[in-house]
C-alpha cells in the first residue's frame, strides 16, 4: 500500500487507513493534506454512519515524517504554513466531521498519532500499543492548537508528561487515565473495533450527527470568549519564531543522523 491516507467504503462504514510503509506510518505533508480531503468528503456523504481509523501493518502512526523536515521547518513562514494549514487543516476536518469515529490503535501512537487519535470519539488499543509525543528530543515544541487538542482529550497532566518529560506510556496506563475506551490483545483489536463500528452504524444517523454537534459546541467555550480567543491567537502569532534556532536544527539533524542530540 503506497504512502497515503486511504479511504475504503463498506456500506455505511468507512475505513480510513494511515499508510507510510517503512516509516511506521509517519505523516508526510501530503498525507496531512489528504487527511483533510478525506474527512471533508466523509462529512458530505450522508450514507456514511461510522468511520474506523487505523494504521497499516500493525502500527497506528509514529509521528511526522522527519525526513521531510529540513525542506520547510527552518523558516518561520513555511513552518507556520505546515502547522496552521497542512496539519491543523487535517485535524480540523476530523474535528468538524459529524460522523462517529473509532480509532483502532496498534504499535506506535506518537505525536501526530496522538493528535489524530484525539480527534476520534472512541479509542481502543492493542495491549502492546505505546503512546507519547517525545518531540522535545527533536528540539521543537508541539504547535499550540495541537497541544491544546491533546491536553483537552488526553488530559493536561498527561500532555505535560509527554511534552516535558518525553514520557512514553503503555495502553493500560492510557486506559487508566481515560484516553482509551478499551484494551485488547492485538489479534482481537480490529474485530472488536469493527463490532463497535457496526453497533454505532446501526443507530439513528441523524441523532449521531446532532450529538456530535452538541458535544463539539460544549467543548468550544472559547468561541464565545473574545478575550480568551485573542490570547490564544497572540500565542499562535509568535509560536513559530524558533524555526531557525540552533536546537531546532540540532534536534532534527541528530535524529536523521541516528545519534543523540547535543542541546
Amino acid at each position: 500500500m503506497p504512502s497515503d491516507i486511504h479511504l475504503e467504503r463498506d456500506g455505511a462504514l468507512a475505513r480510513v487507513i494511515i499508510a507510510n510503509s517503512g516509516k511506521l506510518n509517519a505523516m508526510s505533508r501530503a498525507m496531512w493534506r489528504r487527511l483533510r480531503a478525506v474527512f471533508t468528503a466523509i462529512q458530505a456523504d450522508e450514507g456514511i454512519r461510522c468511520v474506523l481509523v487505523h494504521g497499516q501493518g500493525g502500527t497506528f502512526c509514529s509521528g511526522g515524517d522527519i525526513a521531510e523536515y529540513t525542506a520547510f521547518r527552518f523558516e518561520v513562514a513555511s513552518l507556520r504554513a505546515f502547522h496552521e494549514q497542512d496539519v491543523w487543516g487535517g485535524l480540523q476536518a476530523m474535528l468538524d466531521c459529524d460522523v462517529p469515529m473509532i480509532a483502532a490503535i496498534e504499535g506506535h501512537c506518537m505525536g501526530a498519532g496522538m493528535e489524530i487519535a484525539s480527534c476520534c470519539d472512541i479509542r481502543v488499543a492493542a495491549d502492546g500499543a505505546r503512546f507519547g509525543a517525545p518531540i522535545a528530543k527533536l528540539g521543537f515544541p508541539m504547535a499550540p492548537r495541537e497541544a491544546a487538542l491533546v491536553a483537552r482529550v488526553a488530559g493536561e497532566a498527561t500532555a505535560r508528561e509527554m511534552l516535558l518529560q518525553a514520557a512514553v506510556l503503555d495502553a493500560a496506563e492510557m486506559k487508566a487515565r481515560g484516553f482509551l475506551h478499551g484494551v485488547l490483545p492485538a489479534a482481537e483489536l480490529l474485530a472488536h473495533a469493527r463490532q463497535r463500528a457496526a453497533r454505532m452504524a446501526a443507530l439513528a444517523p441523524r441523532a449521531a450527527r446532532l450529538n456530535k454537534q452538541t458535544l463539539r459546541a460544549l467543548n468550544q467555550p472559547l468561541a464565545h470568549d473574545g478575550q480568551a480567543q485573542a490570547a490564544i491567537e497572540n500565542i499562535v502569532s509568535g509560536a513559530y519564531d524558533y524555526a531557525d534556532s540552533a536546537e531546532h536544527r540540532e534536534g532534527i539533524a541528530a535524529f536523521l543522523a541516528k545519534r543523540p542530540p547535543r542541546f
